[in-house]
């Protein structure tokens, strides 16, 4: 019988690898598509205004801020 032990059980450390790094690129576009999405009542709600979503929108999607990046 195989006895396992609490070191034996443990996930290796995850390491950001190209497939963590796509999904973020992926969310960076999903994420201003949908901001582009917003009307303005909402875009009021969360004080932005439409030359900011376009300025936003038009940023290159390996350009996130650095609070996405996490």
């Amino acid at each position: 019988m195989t006895t396992f032990t609490q070191s034996s059980l443990r996930q290796p450390a995850r390491r950001p690898g190209l497939v963590a790094g796509l999904l973020h690129l992926f969310a960076v576009r999903r994420s201003r598509h949908t901001l582009a999405a917003l009307d303005d009542n909402a875009l009021k709600d969360i004080g932005l205004s439409r030359s900011d979503v376009a300025q936003e929108v038009n940023r290159p999607f390996w350009d996130a801020p650095q609070s996405w990046k996490s």
